[in-house]
């Protein structure tokens, strides 16, 4: 249910919209509007996105968040989120990243799925979501918070319809590695290790997202599927974190290193 009206939607969006362009971070939306629910969010989202569209960015897929059970307990939510990707987030593998740009940039593991057919319906399993799949391929996604995680004169924590909100925190993606048809092993065994700056940071599972990443596909296509809304060929999704985000700042370097489907780097300068 939407209780915000549409001026304090697109005002919201607003607050979000400026944090990220003068590199500032806001105050939480709820401390504001201390009663808006999920849909709230999900409309502040997508006001903030077609705010980037009218800036000549473009949609290249969605993101997937809250996947795993440990970052929902820690959210106090036992649903898992999305947010949008967009054409300014995708950076390539071995960029030189600024870390400047970003508010409070951290990265976390994760799958990418590219698509080679439409995925709609309220009824998509798992097997849907493998056929569908061009391919699987190693992907870092850079995550920023454009609203305080902490107000630093208050205290006061985010909640997750700050996060939902502030597009689940996304705001870039790495793709690197080596792409593999998602029948050509078992996901939920894939793998990886991260590194910062040589020193092992995080390990984990893909089984952590859902106890198969597809799952996660599968999730926000039926999240669509009653808005009339599918996921289209050629877009990449990311079907969520298999780590806890780690925090990066200039001079990082970043290594994920995912055995047998390669690596994936990038530097923040």
């Amino acid at each position: 249910m939407i209780t915000l009206s549409d001026a304090e939607i697109q005002a919201a969006a607003e607050v979000l919209y400026d944090a990220e362009v003068n590199r500032k971070q806001a105050n939480a939306l709820t401390l504001t509007h201390p009663d808006m629910t999920m849909d709230d969010a999900y409309a502040v989202q997508s006001a903030w996105v077609k705010k980037k569209q009218g800036a000549g960015d473009k949609t290249i897929g969605y993101k997937i968040g809250l996947t795993s059970r440990v970052m929902q307990r820690a959210m106090k939510i036992d649903v898992p989120d999305y947010g949008v990707l967009l054409e300014s987030m995708n950076f390539e593998d071995g960029s030189e990243i600024c870390a400047a740009d970003f508010t409070d940039p951290r990265i976390e593991v994760e799958l990418a799925f590219v698509l080679k057919e439409r995925l709609f319906g309220d009824n998509i399993s798992m097997m849907d979501v493998l056929n569908a799949t061009d391919y699987v391929v190693p992907a870092l996604e850079l995550i920023a918070a454009r609203s305080h995680r902490v107000n630093p004169d208050n205290g006061y924590v985010r909640t997750v319809f700050d996060t939902i909100s502030d597009n689940a925190a996304n705001a870039g993606i790495i793709i690197g590695g080596r792409p593999i048809k998602p029948n050509d092993m078992d996901l939920r065994w894939c793998g990886a290790i991260l590194y910062k700056n040589a020193v092992i940071e995080e390990t984990g599972l893909a089984a952590a997202v859902l106890n198969h990443p597809a799952n996660g596909i599968s999730w926000i296509a039926k999240r669509f599927a009653p808005h009339g809304v599918g996921l289209e060929p050629g877009q990449v999704l990311l079907s969520g974190s298999f780590t806890a985000p780690i925090p990066v700042k200039a001079g990082d370097t970043i290594h994920a290193d995912y055995g047998p489907l390669g690596n994936v780097t990038c530097q923040f300068v």
